[in-house]
């Protein structure tokens, strides 16, 4: 195995982490990556307990594990975002607070400065995560909308991530945006658009998730290459689109996932339309070596079933890299005339 095959503990926040980590390992993952919520992770517990990390490590220890990046996406939502009675039900009370839009904002941006700063005490040197976005609800322009208002939304973002990601940089972890729908970037053109906002700052950069771009008809192996010095962590999870009845579009005519009327959907790794071989091929061309974690959404399948599947496909599909040329030996053994 030439990775690390580790599971992103979101979807499966119901469960104790006393109870996914033996679960975990049965399923055949050699790590997780620890969320920000259930009791799997807790920024403020680690920062002010002198024994929370000591014992998180003992207990993944204790199951094999190992971690390599925590995720905090549900916080880092609700830095940028324009906030509504939504985003009470994710966030921790004390960055809801009275629920003032912008207050919950700056306290967010407070969350994930302290998200570094527990994750370089946890020893890990990534933190996934989400941004939000003020710009997001202008996706289709009309009313018709300017470069100069969506030049606007990019400038809030750089605004207000350019703080947190100084932290990042102060304690050497970091921040990985998982290129997604509602965030300040969600494909190629706005990955780049949020790298100069923030002036190309070093510790930012993505957790790649080939599922929320394919749909979207974004090229993501294209994506690993046009970026390769700003992949920090890597997710495997899979999608398929083109698929419904004809009745919902890209956009999800405000179906729930799992609906059949869907034109795209997730699925349990191997199980959709997602090229992973190439994927595999990219990570070694751009020299990637974290972990593959795998983030199990599928609607329709039994999550243990799928997880257990999702870490098997992943072990097979990895391969080290070359470590030269195929027909080095060829060269060698040629006599000059």
């Amino acid at each position: 195995m030439a990775r690390p095959v580790t599971l992103f503990t979101g979807q499966w926040a119901d469960l104790p982490l006393v109870e996914l980590a033996p679960l975990a390992r049965s399923m055949g993952y050699d790590g997780l990556e620890l969320a920000c919520w259930g009791d799997h992770f807790n920024v403020q517990e680690a920062l002010g307990s002198p024994n929370y990390v000591k014992d998180k490590h003992a207990l993944l220890a204790s199951h094999g594990l190992q971690c390599f990046a925590i995720g905090n996406h549900l916080v880092g939502q609700a830095v940028c975002d324009l906030i509504d009675e939504r985003h009470q039900s994710i966030l921790p009370a004390h960055v809801w607070g009275d629920g003032n839009p912008e207050g919950v904002r700056r306290r967010a941006a407070v969350e994930l400065q302290d998200t570094a700063r527990a994750a370089a005490k946890f020893g890990v040197k990534a933190v996934t995560g989400f941004t939000g976005s003020s710009i997001w609800h202008s996706i289709y322009a009309f009313p018709p909308t300017s470069q100069a208002y969506w030049d606007k939304g990019f400038a809030d973002f750089a605004q207000r991530f350019a703080p947190i990601l100084d932290v990042f940089e102060s304690v050497d972890v970091n921040f990985a945006l998982e290129v997604h729908p509602t965030e300040i970037a969600f494909d190629i053109a706005t990955s780049q658009r949020a790298l100069q906002a923030v002036n190309q700052h070093r510790r930012f950069g993505f957790n790649f998730d080939p599922s929320h771009l394919a749909y979207q008809a974004v090229d993501y192996v294209r994506f690993l290459r046009t970026f390769p010095e700003r992949i920090f962590n890597a997710h495997m999870k899979d999608a398929w689109w083109g698929k419904g009845d004809g009745t919902v579009g890209t956009f999800g005519g405000h179906t729930s996932f799992g609906d059949a009327r869907r034109s795209w959907d997730f699925r349990s790794v191997g199980r959709g339309m997602i090229d992973f071989e190439s994927i595999i091929v990219a990570l070694n061309d751009i020299g990637y070596a974290g972990p593959l974690s795998v983030e199990w959404e599928d609607s329709r399948m039994d999550r243990v079933h799928g997880a257990t599947e999702s870490a098997a496909f992943c072990k097979h599909l990895d391969f080290k890299p070359a470590a030269g040329a195929f027909d080095a030996v060829f060269a060698k053994d040629q006599k000059a005339p």
